[in-house]
């Protein structure tokens, strides 16, 4: 584990395993600690760099909305690398990690290997729907702020998004609520203001730029993230799509196996796939 002071906001990064590098990059209420249980089987092949997020887990949370912005958020990941010394990796992103890791990709392609996106979006491309979830991320932004995080971990489990969640072992169900309940209340409503969906600014048009190799995963009982997942690798050319069976939007929580498999498949190939 190292402390990284990255422009001016000290991170912590989770490092794992040797060989080409492979950043993890979590979702909402997430941290380095969400791929613990899949850590050992991706660090026997290659060097896993697991940073938390600003306002997330032990990473700073600042006060100003701005400083989460996506085009900040990015600059920072690199600014990871070159502090770790590494000039390429694989990068992978989970729901709000794989919009992420998606414009880090289109911004700085020479640094990345492979980009993997799991149940990930390019963001919302119609204005009004932008600015009503602009309003819906402020007012739970507001509300974890009023009533803290563990009522806001209560409902945020309730979400339909994860309903397929009940279905795993009530250990893992502890774990991830604990890990959810770790986080600063401040700097999970300051990235919903700076980094939400709403805010960002939408990729659809720019993906047929993307000059990475690219694997999208979705679970095939979160539907409206495999429709997503099918838009999104009709406009990446030689991107490949899986949907994995029996997942739902953590796919690398509810079939792990299935997950590490084919991380390692693709970024070990190197992008190897053609679109099926």
């Amino acid at each position: 584990m190292a402390v990284l002071d990255i422009a001016g906001a000290r991170y912590n990064v989770v490092t794992a395993g040797e060989g080409a590098a492979l950043m993890l990059v979590h979702g909402f209420t997430g941290c380095a600690q969400s791929w613990a249980h899949i850590q050992p089987a991706l660090a026997a092949h290659f060097r896993l760099v697991m940073p938390d997020l600003l306002g997330h887990g032990r990473t700073d949370s600042p006060a100003d909305p701005a400083r989460y912005r996506m085009e900040r958020c990015v600059a920072d990941l690199i600014g990871m690398l070159d502090a770790l010394g590494i000039d390429r990796t694989h990068l992978l992103g989970y729901s709000m990690g794989g919009r992420v890791a998606l414009a880090a990709a289109l911004r700085y392609p020479r640094r990345i290997a492979s980009l993997i996106l799991e149940s990930a979006s390019p963001g919302l491309a119609a204005p009004q729907e932008r600015q009503t979830r602009v309003a819906s991320d402020n007012a739970l932004a507001d509300f974890i702020e009023r009533e803290g995080v563990e009522a806001f971990v209560a409902r945020w489990e309730r979400m339909a998004l994860f309903s397929s969640q009940e279905r795993l072992p009530a250990a893992v169900r502890a774990r991830l609520r604990a890990q959810r309940l770790l986080n600063n209340p401040a700097g999970l409503a300051n990235s919903l203001r700076g980094l939400g969906t709403g805010v960002q600014t939408p990729l659809w048009e720019r993906l047929e730029e993307l000059g990475v190799p690219c694997l999208i995963m979705a679970g095939e009982l979160d539907a409206k993230f495999v429709a997503i997942a099918r838009r999104m690798a009709a406009a990446i050319d030689g991107s490949r799509l899986v949907v994995v069976e029996d997942a739902g939007h953590t796919i690398h929580l509810e079939q792990p196996q299935a997950f590490v498999r084919t991380v390692i498949e693709f970024a070990g190939g190197a992008g190897g796939f053609r679109r099926e």
